[in-house]
C-alpha cells in the first residue's frame, strides 16, 4: 500500500478540521470533507444536550431583554470582528438574580463548520461553533448563564464584539444569522434553588466557581488582544506565550481566572497527533503531529500559576460529520472554560505595579485561540487588603513518551501528571483568611496504527482532581470543595480503498465520557455519554454517502435538583428523547 493512501487515514480518520481564521478564501484545506445533503423540506434544528437552566423554572418571563447583536456572517475572511455598543437595560437595573444570553442562529446551503467568539468590553461571553447547514436549511439555539458576568452587564458604553470568519463564494453559499439576546431576572423570579447555574456549575467539566463567595466578582478584566481580529491570543507553537500587564486593586481579595480555549488547524485533534518520527519516517506530507500530550498554562510575571488538561471537543465535521446530526458532540455548542483559582498569589501582586497574565500551551503547534477574563472581589470597606503568598509547590510536569512502529504500523503511549499545590492569605474586612488550592491531573494516551496504516486507534483517559480550602486565623476550615473529573475518550478508524482512485470507505466507532463529582458544602455528580457508530463514502473529500447512530446519556443531581436524558438518533433523524424521573438527594 502507498503512503498516499495511509494519508487518508492520518488526516480523515480524525476528520475534517474547523475553517478558521487565517485560513484561505480560495479553498479549504484538502482534508476537509461536507456531509451530504438530507432530503428534507423543513429547516431542521440542532441541539447540544445539556441541563436546564435555573431560569427555565420562572414564570412565565424575565424581567426585561436586551437585544445584544443581530448580523449575518457572510463573506467575513481576514476581515475584523462585527461590533456594536451596549448599554444596560434601565428598565430593570442590578443586581440580578440570573442573567441569561441566548445565541440563535440559522444557515442554508453548503457550509463548513466556523468558531465563534461572543466578547463584551473584551471579556468573552461565549464560545461557540458552528452546525454544518443544508439546502433546505439549519437552525439551533445557545443559552448560557451569564450571572458571573454581572457587573460587566451593568456598565455602560462597552463594546459588543463577535468574530465568525465564514467564506461565501460559488461553492461555499452558507451564511450565518445570528442573533443574540440577554435575558434579565430580578431576585425572587426563580422559583427553585439550584447550583446549576454555570457561575457554579460547569455543565461539561463540573464545579467551577466555588460557591463560598456566592456573588459575581465586582471587577472582571480581560486577559485577551486588541480585538483587531477578535479577543483571543493565537498560539502557535509551544513557545508561544501571550500575555496582559493587569495593575491588581489594592483592596482586592480574591482573584479567579476563567479560561477559554479551542483547537485548530493542525492541532485539531491534537489527542490523535502521531509524533513527528512516525511521520518524518514515513514521509507523510502533514503537519499534524507533535504527538498526543498537550496542557494549556497561565503564568504571573512569567512564573507557573495554574494548568488545565483541555477537554477534547468534537466540532461538527469532525471524525464523522455524520454522527453530529442533530445532536452535536458535548460543548460543540457551548465550549467548556476552565476556572483556575488565584488567590494565593495576591501576595505577589497587590504592590500598585502592573504584573503580567500569560497564557500558553505546551506542546502545542499551529493553532489555539485562549483568551480569559480575571474575575476579582474587592473589599468595599477597605482602600487595601494585606496579603502573602506561603506555599507554591510545582514540581516539573512528569512525562513518559514511548513508541515502537515499522513503516506505517506502530503504538504510541504517553503518561503524563502534574500535582500542584498553592497558599496564602489575604487579611481584609472578612477576617484573616487562606486560601489553600490544590491540583492533581493524570493522563494516559494511546495510538495504534494497524493494517499497514489503514486502522488507527486513539484512547486517551484523563483524571482531574482539584481541592479548594479557606480557613480562619484559628484554622477552622471555613468553605471547601473537592472536584474529581474524569474524561475518557476512544476512537476507532477503518480506512478502505474505494471502486475508483479517489474513493474510500470509512467506518468508525467513537465513545467519549465526562464524569464529574464534586463534594463540599454542595454536592454534585455529573454523567454525560456519547457513544457513536456509522460509515461514510468518500470522493474527493465530499461525502457521499453513509449511516450514522449516535446515542446520548446525560444525568446531573444535586441536593436541590437533578436532571436524566436519554437519546437515539439514527441517520440523522432523532429517534428518541427521553427525560428519565429521578430523585435531587445523595
Amino acid at each position: 500500500m502507498h503512503c498516499t493512501f495511509a494519508l487518508f487515514l492520518l488526516f480523515t480518520a480524525t476528520s475534517p478540521p474547523l475553517s478558521l481564521s487565517f485560513a484561505s478564501a480560495s479553498a479549504p484545506a484538502p482534508d476537509r470533507s461536507f456531509k451530504p445533503f438530507p432530503s428534507r423540506s423543513a429547516p431542521q434544528e440542532f441541539i447540544e444536550i445539556t441541563h436546564p437552566l435555573p431560569s427555565d423554572y420562572v414564570a412565565p418571563f424575565p424581567t426585561c431583554t436586551r437585544a445584544l447583536l443581530s448580523h449575518s456572517f457572510a463573506d467575513t475572511i481576514n476581515k475584523p470582528p462585527f461590533t456594536t455598543r451596549y448599554a444596560p437595560p434601565s428598565d430593570c437595573p442590578g443586581p440580578w438574580a440570573h442573567v441569561i444570553l441566548e445565541f440563535h442562529a440559522t444557515c442554508k446551503g453548503e457550509q463548513y463548520a466556523r468558531i465563534a467568539g461572543l466578547w463584551l468590553g473584551g471579556c468573552e461571553l461565549l464560545r461557540t461553533s458552528t452546525a454544518e447547514p443544508s439546502q433546505s436549511g439549519i437552525f439551533w439555539t445557545v443559552r448560557k448563564d451569564v450571572t458571573r458576568y454581572s457587573s460587566l452587564l451593568a456598565r455602560s458604553k462597552l463594546k459588543v464584539t463577535m468574530m465568525l470568519e465564514n467564506v461565501v463564494n460559488d461553492v461555499y453559499t452558507g451564511i450565518y444569522h445570528v442573533n443574540c439576546t440577554l435575558f434579565f431576572y430580578n431576585a425572587g423570579a426563580v422559583m427553585v434553588p439550584s447550583i446549576l447555574s454555570p457561575r457554579d456549575f460547569n455543565s461539561k467539566l463540573g464545579p467551577q466557581s466555588f460557591k463560598y463567595f456566592g456573588t459575581p466578582a465586582d471587577l472582571i478584566i480581560p486577559i485577551a488582544d486588541d480585538g483587531e481580529k477578535g479577543h483571543w491570543f493565537r498560539i502557535e507553537s509551544a513557545s508561544d506565550l501571550k500575555f496582559k500587564k493587569v495593575k491588581f486593586p489594592l483592596n482586592a481579595y480574591r482573584v479567579v481566572l476563567e479560561l477559554y480555549v479551542s483547537f485548530h488547524g493542525n492541532d485539531e485533534f491534537w489527542y490523535s497527533n502521531p509524533p513527528d518520527s512516525y511521520i518524518e519516517s514515513n514521509n507523510l506530507p502533514t503537519d499534524r503531529g507533535n504527538g498526543n500530550f498537550r496542557e494549556v498554562f497561565v503564568t504571573i510575571d512569567r512564573n507557573f500559576a495554574a494548568s488545565e488538561f483541555p477537554l477534547p471537543v468534537i466540532y461538527t465535521g469532525g471524525i464523522n460529520p455524520l454522527f453530529w446530526e442533530p445532536i452535536v458532540a458535548i460543548g460543540a455548542f457551548n465550549l467548556p472554560t476552565y476556572d483556575m483559582d488565584l488567590t494565593p498569589f495576591l501576595g505577589r501582586v497587590l504592590d500598585g505595579k502592573k504584573h503580567e497574565i500569560g497564557i500558553g500551551v505546551n506542546d502545542a503547534i499551529s493553532y489555539w485561540l485562549v483568551n480569559a477574563n480575571l474575575h476579582i472581589w474587592l473589599d468595599h470597606k477597605a482602600a487595601r487588603v494585606w496579603a502573602r503568598s506561603s506555599v507554591y509547590h510545582y514540581p516539573k510536569l512528569s512525562i513518559d513518551r514511548g513508541e515502537s512502529f515499522k513503516l506505517l504500523d506502530g503504538r504510541f503511549e504517553i503518561k503524563a501528571k502534574r500535582k500542584t499545590k498553592f497558599a496564602g492569605w489575604v487579611k481584609s474586612s472578612l477576617g484573616n483568611l487562606t486560601t489553600d488550592v490544590s491540583r492533581h491531573y493524570g493522563l494516559k494516551s494511546i495510538i495504534k496504527f494497524k493494517n499497514n496504516g489503514t486502522y488507527k486507534l486513539v484512547h486517551q483517559k484523563a483524571k482531574v482532581t482539584g481541592r479548594v480550602q479557606v480557613r480562619n486565623e484559628m484554622l477552622n476550615l471555613t468553605a471547601h470543595v473537592s472536584v474529581r473529573r474524569r474524561c475518557p475518550l476512544d476512537v476507532a478508524t477503518a480506512t478502505l480503498p474505494g471502486s475508483r482512485k479517489d474513493r474510500y470507505l470509512q467506518r468508525m466507532n467513537l465513545s467519549h465520557l465526562i464524569r464529574a463529582t464534586s463534594t463540599g458544602e454542595f454536592r454534585s455528580s455529573l454523567a454525560n455519554h456519547q457513544v457513536s457508530t456509522g460509515w461514510m463514502k468518500v470522493k474527493d473529500h465530499s461525502v457521499r454517502s453513509g449511516k450514522a447512530n449516535t446515542t446520548q446519556s446525560f444525568s446531573y443531581r444535586d441536593a436541590f435538583a437533578c436532571y436524566n436524558r436519554n437519546v437515539l438518533v439514527s441517520n440523522g433523524k432523532l429517534v428518541s428523547d427521553k427525560p428519565k424521573p429521578c430523585v435531587a438527594s445523595f
